[in-house]
């Protein structure tokens, strides 16, 4: 299989307990963030680092700390093991400041100092169906992420 390069284009702020949360882009990237600011989501990928282990990246499956006795593939979850361990979170945007290659969001699930990978706008024609199934285990979840704080305000990830 061929091997990709992938670069960071910046790095992920997260302060948790004063609820700071920010994409950093390198000065060769924030150009690119021309026009960000009309939008109100951005879907940004990341690395998740701390999991990038040869056994991490091993591991195909995992008990789900959402769904007790439950046992899935990491294709069928959200688990941070993952072969190539790149993550996903839908943000919504707080500020952009084009110069200083500054995105504030409203929360990011990445710790201080994260490789960000892209940005991409949240657009609803690409990125909601109207038509979907989730599994079992997920169908008590909120059906959005306004919605999603206190519901996992419960479970000790």
């Amino acid at each position: 299989m061929k091997e990709m390069t992938v670069r960071a284009i910046g790095r992920i702020r997260a302060d948790d307990a004063s609820g700071y949360y920010a994409l950093e882009l390198d000065a060769a990237y924030r150009e690119g963030l021309l026009a960000l600011s009309e939008f109100g989501r951005i879907n940004a990928l990341w690395w998740a680092h701390g999991m990038d282990t040869p056994e991490f990246r091993g591991t195909l499956s995992c008990e789900l700390p959402y769904a007790p006795g439950k046992r899935a593939g990491v294709f069928a979850c959200r688990s941070e093991y993952r072969p190539n361990p790149i993550a996903l979170t839908s943000c919504g945007i707080v500020s952009v400041e084009e110069k200083a290659g500054l995105v504030v969001v409203d929360y990011i699930d990445a710790i201080e100092g994260t490789p960000l990978l892209d940005i991409k706008p949240y657009i609803p024609v690409c990125d909601r169906a109207r038509e979907f199934r989730v599994a079992p285990w997920f169908r008590e979840w909120p059906d959005c992420i306004e919605d999603s704080a206190a519901f996992f305000a419960e479970f000790q990830f």
